[in-house]
């Protein structure tokens, strides 16, 4: 892990290295730094939030590998081989999948500056190709990402309003909307935590005929997703999140380069290659949501640890919620 190698700078003073795009905060923790806001997470705030341990009940986060069953964005589906040993009772298997067609943490090799090609820290394409660079082994090989976790159920919250909600249609989740829950589930957050943002795709999702699940890979309209603003960039920046996640296939209101955004603005480019923030997508928050609310504690324990695949873009992030 490295240290900060300054005070945590205040957000209008990004970017951090003037020679590099808008937002960076390079070299923040290091000019070779390669771990970005998974340095905020420490031995004091790993023994901080375990002492909130206290049902010892247990949250899978992962959705099952093989949904949604035809992937968005044209991504291959999940295939998996059984291999007998026969006569004899064994059984090897292969397994083939893209690391982005179910839950997953975007690596820092997933998403650059698009307009000067840079990923976080200024690694270029050529240093990625060249070796291990940005390899999301490196999260694993840390520790992977055990924080507290904080989740914001927006699905959950708007239908206990008897507010209607479409997770399929591009629409915004507006800042104010989540400080609203934050302030209903009386929730806090600080530096080294997880984001949860729960939109209801997955739920929905589950509803799906399987014809309708086959015609899903077409889906081109955008989903519900975090709004991408100069005001909401400014409270994940402020707030030190260590990561944030989504139940959603790309966190943030999609297509992410919608004209409702502002120019050069996006949570994918500012979080993951300015700031080294890693972003989780189509998390299943469904049974997460259920024991916070019969809790009424949106805080826990997470744990995810990244496959160990070395150069890795992405990873099932094998995580888990204790409470």
């Amino acid at each position: 892990m490295a240290k900060l190698t300054q005070k945590w700078p205040d957000f209008d003073t990004l970017p951090l290295d003037k020679s590099g795009p808008p937002g960076n905060a390079w070299g923040l923790f290091g000019k070779d730094d390669q771990l970005g806001r998974l340095n905020l997470i420490t031995p004091e705030t790993v023994k901080e939030v375990v002492q909130e341990v206290k049902e010892g009940t247990r949250v899978s986060l992962d959705w099952q590998i093989d949904r949604p069953s035809f992937p968005a964005f044209g991504r291959p589906r999940f295939q998996q081989q059984l291999i007998n040993y026969a006569p004899r009772a064994i059984n090897d298997e292969i397994l083939t999948f893209n690391t982005q067609c179910s839950t997953q943490w975007d690596g820092f090799r997933h998403y650059a500056y698009q307009n000067t090609q840079q990923f976080y820290n200024g690694y270029t394409q050529k240093d990625i190709e060249a070796g291990g660079s940005l390899g999301i082994n490196l999260w694993a090989e840390a520790g992977g990402i055990t924080a507290r976790g904080v989740l914001v159920d927006y699905y959950g919250y708007r239908q206990r309003k008897g507010d209607s909600v479409d997770p399929f249609l591009s629409a915004p989740i507006k800042l104010e909307e989540v400080l609203e829950i934050l302030e209903d589930e009386k929730v806090g957050v600080r530096p080294a935590d997880v984001l949860f943002i729960r939109t209801g795709f997955v739920a929905e999702y589950k509803k799906f005929s399987a014809e309708r699940q086959a015609k899903f890979a077409g889906h081109e309209a955008g989903y519900l997703g975090f709004e991408a603003t100069k005001p909401s960039l400014k409270w994940l920046w402020d707030s030190k999140f260590a990561a944030v996640a989504s139940d959603s296939p790309s966190f943030e209101r999609s297509p992410l380069a919608g004209s409702y955004n502002e120019p050069n603005v996006s949570v994918h480019t500012w979080g993951l290659a300015g700031w080294g923030m890693p972003i989780g997508e189509l998390f299943d928050l469904d049974a997460l949501a259920e024991e916070c609310l019969r809790l009424k504690c949106w805080t826990f324990f997470v744990s995810s640890v990244p496959l160990k695949v070395p150069g890795g873009v992405a990873s099932p992030p094998s995580a888990v919620a204790i409470f």
